[in-house]
């Protein structure tokens, strides 16, 4: 029978036997606690971090997002090279993007998408190879877009009929030849919330399968546009490969149907692989997705008489998610009532949804671990709340921490690499985190944090000579 605390949790949160341990599928594969309890990521203790770059602290483990971002090339390429075709690997910028993790991953042999023209100008400051730039999104500017044609894109990947005949004025003009895919809407839903399904048919992103024969007709009429291919996404946070299975089937259809009409080189199922942020979520094997994925593709095209296509995919989240942690410093706990003798812990911490606007967005759940010490109280439940004047500031929903957690003492929230510094605000007027880079035992501030000052400075209204030291 449950007591009345454990009844406030949710089904799939299991009381840990030590409220210290680390589930390996959650944290970078650096993370360990060294002989006091302490945690270390990368062989850096996160007491040290903390000393020196202050909290919240974005931190991330560089060997991680290598790791990962040659796993997932590797099992593309192989996977692809067993069904008789090529595949290229893009890193999606919007999950984080930095000039440092551009060159990571461009040096592991991916290729990176943007989705806004400040995304394109972090790859191309990065040094990244305008050709091996894919550039997203649903509303690009007349401005966006002629940049991107400037500067040679890869790919842009067309969203309606007005941004073909954009396209079309642009190329005319400056004398260019730009490579585009079409993206369409498969309908299948993905297994996600529903701000993260991105193939339902009532939704901003790309042409309905119908409409989709027609946008490559008008292509293939200008003169300054090569038709690259199509691009389909179904979400992300995806577990599993049925999802992608029928969606490559849906997609292939059309696939077929333009050949009559043309070429089409290359076609790119997307992505949105998940990542584990609790114990017990159980991301698809990388090797696993690859196979069954490009398997899938090959199959279909076998059953319609056509040549397997060139092949891309943009794993998102997959790439960065788990090899970031944030670090908040505990400032206050407080047990609230809740009746029926149930009891809610609240620890309150120095960041909140300025930092990691997730939970309040989706709902999304996270984990959290003592990593100042070894906690030596028993397993209590708890919910990890920031410091913003919101109730919905939440950062860890349900989690089980050492019920001698006190103010003072660090929490690591692991799988904080992606959708975390990018959705960052300056909410209640609190700045943003800095983000550091961790390996081998060093550091290397990556995204500088900022002051209160620099939270001032766009206030139009204050002189900058009188901020005063304090608020630097």
């Amino acid at each position: 029978m449950l007591s009345p605390v454990d009844s406030l949790a949710p089904e799939w949160l299991v009381v840990p036997d030590d409220s210290n341990d680390l589930a390996p599928a959650v944290w970078p594969a650096s993370v360990a606690r060294d002989s006091d309890g302490t945690l270390e990521i990368a062989g850096i203790r996160a007491t040290t971090l903390a000393q020196t770059f202050g909290t919240p602290l974005l931190v991330i483990d560089e060997d991680e997002v290598r790791s990962r971002a040659r796993a997932f090339r590797l099992a593309f390429d192989a996977a692809a090279a067993d069904n008789g075709t090529t595949a290229q690997v893009y890193y999606a910028g919007k999950a984080f993007l930095c000039t440092t993790v551009a060159r990571w991953v461009v040096d592991e042999g991916l290729r990176v998408d943007v989705c806004t023209g400040g995304e394109l100008e972090v790859a191309l400051a990065a040094g990244v190879a305008p050709a091996a730039i894919g550039f997203h999104g649903n509303n690009k500017s007349m401005r966006e877009l002629e940049r991107a044609v400037e500067v040679g894109v890869g790919s842009i990947i067309v969203d309606s009929a007005i941004e073909i005949e954009r396209l079309a004025a642009i190329t005319a003009r400056v004398h260019a030849t730009q490579r585009v895919f079409v993206r369409v809407i498969s309908g299948v839903h993905a297994e996600t919330h529903s701000f993260l399904a991105t193939a339902h048919e009532d939704q901003k992103f790309g042409f309905p399968l119908a409409d989709a024969e027609t946008a490559v007709a008008r292509i293939r009429e200008i003169p300054g546009l090569e038709f690259a291919g199509l691009h389909c996404h179904i979400g992300s946070q995806i577990f599993g490969v049925a999802g992608f299975r029928e969606s490559a089937s849906r997609v292939l259809e059309l696939h077929a149907a333009l050949l009559e009409g043309g070429p089409v080189p290359q076609l790119n199922l997307g992505g949105g692989f998940g990542i584990a942020y609790t114990r017990v979520d159980d991301p698809t094997p990388i090797e696993t997705l690859a196979g069954e994925i490009v398997a899938a593709v090959a199959e279909g095209c076998a059953a319609r008489g056509i040549e397997v296509p060139a092949l891309a995919f943009e794993p998102g989240r997959a790439i960065i998610g788990t090899a970031g942690i944030t670090l908040y410093e505990v400032g206050t706990t407080k047990d609230v009532q809740l009746g029926s003798g149930a009891v809610r812990r609240y620890i309150s911490v120095d960041g909140g949804m300025s930092d990691n606007a997730r939970p309040a967005l989706y709902g999304a759940q996270f984990s959290a671990r003592l990593a100042s010490r070894a906690g030596i109280g028993a397993p209590q439940l708890s919910r990890v709340v920031g410091k913003h004047c919101e109730s919905g500031d939440i950062v860890v929903d349900h989690e089980y921490l050492p019920a001698d957690l006190a103010p003072g003492d660090l929490l690591a929230v692991p799988a904080t690499g992606a959708y975390c510094a990018p959705l960052a605000s300056n909410y209640n007027h609190v700045p943003r985190p800095p983000v550091v880079a961790v390996r081998d035992g060093r550091t290397q501030v990556i995204v500088r944090g900022e002051t209160i000052a620099d939270v001032l400075a766009r206030d139009a209204g204050i002189d900058p000579a009188s901020v005063t030291d304090s608020a630097r």
